[in-house]
């Protein structure tokens, strides 16, 4: 059995090693958690192993202070050795029924599905406890990244019982046809970590799940 499928709804928060100082990371993403987002993803593509599980041991007990889940991007093994709630998993990861056997039952599993329904089906079907699809704007973080569209998050809210991220170039400004659409979460990077006020910033993209007009 997976595990209980947590009701994810909000913003969601992906650090981005590039983006700060190490020593302002664990700052900024409470900034973010205070603002109101309510998961956070630790994302850090370096090879600096010794600090990966630093920073991921950190953003653990803070995130577990919080009460706001902390997963771990790509890597099972640093999700396992942090103990962190959970992994996201990308094209070229883990499967998600193999990241379950090595976190267990509790965990949360997210896997990106860019603009493919079938790997949303396929997630689903592993039992992922989220599905993303993007990017729907253009996006500093992947320019290269292939655009989807909101039907998407249309048909994933009529066909699946799980909670559906979007992700990719999402301001305040543009995410609200994307909540609108059926986006449970609004993953987000620059728009948060690159801004000058992460809190304020957090709070503007909380504020788009407010009485949002949703699909039938």
């Amino acid at each position: 059995m997976p595990g209980v499928r947590r009701v994810l709804r909000g913003l969601y928060a992906i650090s981005d090693a590039g983006l700060q100082p190490p020593d302002q990371l664990s700052h900024q993403v409470e900034a973010a958690i205070e603002g109101g987002a309510v998961l956070v993803q630790y994302r850090d593509k370096s090879p600096d192993q010794m600090l990966r599980r630093q920073q991921a041991a950190e953003l653990v007990a803070l995130c577990g202070a919080h009460g706001v889940p902390l997963l771990i991007n790509d890597d099972v093994q640093l999700a396992v050795d942090c103990g962190a709630q959970g992994v996201h998993l990308g094209k070229d990861d883990s499967d998600p029924q193999t990241a379950r056997r090595r976190l267990g039952a509790q965990a949360i599993i997210g896997v990106s599905c860019y603009n493919e329904w079938s790997r949303a089906e396929q997630a689903v079907a592993a039992d992922a406890d989220y599905i993303a699809f993007g990017r729907f704007f253009p996006s500093r973080t992947k320019p290269a990244a292939t655009p989807a569209g909101t039907d998407l998050l249309r048909r994933a809210r009529q066909a699946f019982k799980l909670p559906v991220a979007a992700i990719g170039g999402i301001t305040p400004a543009n995410g609200g046809p994307l909540v609108a659409a059926g986006a449970d979460l609004l993953a987000v990077i620059q728009g948060l970590f690159a801004q000058p006020d992460v809190r304020q910033a957090a709070r503007a993209y909380a504020r788009l799940f407010k009485n949002p007009t949703r699909p039938d």
